[in-house]
């Protein structure tokens, strides 16, 4: 692995990060000037932006022929977002959650990763796989707008500098965005594939580990701002809304335009695959306890991806701990998981005991 190889994957990194923040921008200003409430702007703008690295980075290297890597770019991003973005952003300072959320879009993304767990199945996400999940985000987002737009429209404060800026100006931020976007995704898949072959590693533990995180860096970055300055419900909303974004969006565009099936490797379907699941399904009840996210369950949260990472380093280079931490980490999290079931369950007792109350 050579020095341009690190450069390389630092650049295309620096790219994701400056591309979708231009893109953001540019886009919530387009929006801002033609009076659409914030609402839609968060649930479509900030989920595409803060998502558009993933779909970059899959679409690039399911275009190279490098498959496994977008699918783990997806199921890797989701397990972060969920452990390490939700769990880092809840130790900082304990996050609020919403009865919307835990009544709609997470059981939502339960029964998405429901399916895209059967539809890998077969060791394969067809192009019909990838049609119906795209269609999936399509129907989800205008199902979004019917729903903002039920309530009274509340006009959006609009920054003076958006209303005087020309139209073009915001155009060509989102232009110049998109295009920083492809070329860091380009870096970043050819830097990944080089490190992938210099440690022997496959494209799935690349993708689940390097181009995870790097694609997530966004999310990461929003949550902990919303978090360290108390917009405690914005950090949760975008951890959730970015990984309903990447499965549909993300995982079906990137099968459609792929010119062959992407394959799903049997050690996804052992491992990655349920892990990811196993981390959507424990948002339920920890949710429920309280509406809240307290500091020792981000910790926790936060440990589980540790462990999961750890195993997955030392299963890929056949180190004899692997057979230690495997079974150990599966019986730790099937006590915590009963743990935080029962403890969930109380929480949302009590809340509907307080409600019949009220």
């Amino acid at each position: 692995m050579s020095v341009w190889t690190v450069v390389g994957l630092l650049a295309g990194l620096a790219g994701l990060v400056i591309g979708a923040e231009m893109l953001v921008k540019g886009a919530a200003s387009i929006a801002g000037k033609f009076g659409i409430p914030p609402v839609i702007i968060g649930l479509t703008v900030v989920a595409l932006g803060t998502s558009a690295p993933e779909l970059a980075v899959s679409i690039s290297a399911a275009l190279s022929g490098e498959a496994d890597l977008a699918l783990g770019n997806v199921v890797g991003s989701n397990t972060f977002n969920i452990l390490m973005v939700l769990g880092v952003s809840a130790v900082i300072g304990g996050l609020a959650v919403t009865q919307r959320l835990v009544r709609l879009d997470v059981p939502l993304l339960l029964v998405i990763s429901v399916v895209v767990m059967l539809m890998c199945l077969d060791n394969e996400v067809s192009r019909i796989d990838g049609a119906i999940l795209f269609a999936g985000i399509v129907v989800y987002t205008l199902w979004l707008i019917r729903e903002a737009r039920r309530d009274p429209a509340v006009a959006p404060e609009v920054d003076d500098l958006v209303v005087e800026r020309p139209l073009a100006v915001h155009i060509g931020f989102v232009v110049v965005g998109l295009g920083i976007l492809i070329v860091g995704s380009q870096l970043l898949v050819g830097a990944a594939t080089d490190i992938a072959e210099a440690a022997g590693l496959s494209d799935l533990v690349i993708g689940l580990t390097i181009v995870a995180v790097g694609t997530s860096t966004p999310e990461l970055a929003t949550s902990i701002m919303a978090a360290y300055r108390g917009q405690r419900d914005l950090a949760v909303g975008n951890v959730v809304g970015s990984c309903v974004f990447n499965l549909l969006a993300v995982l079906g565009a990137t099968a459609v335009v792929s010119s062959e099936p992407i394959g799903v490797s049997d050690a996804a379907l052992r491992l990655d695959l349920p892990v990811m699941l196993a981390a959507t399904f424990v948002l339920l009840p920890i949710f429920w306890n309280g509406f809240s996210v307290r500091r020792w369950e981000g910790a926790m949260l936060v440990v589980f991806y540790i462990v999961y990472v750890t195993y997955l380093i030392l299963d890929t280079s056949d180190h004899a701990a692997s057979s230690v931490v495997g079974p150990s980490a599966l019986i730790v999290t099937a006590l915590v998981l009963l743990t935080l079931s029962v403890t969930g369950v109380q929480g949302w007792r009590r809340h509907r005991a307080a409600v019949q109350a009220a």
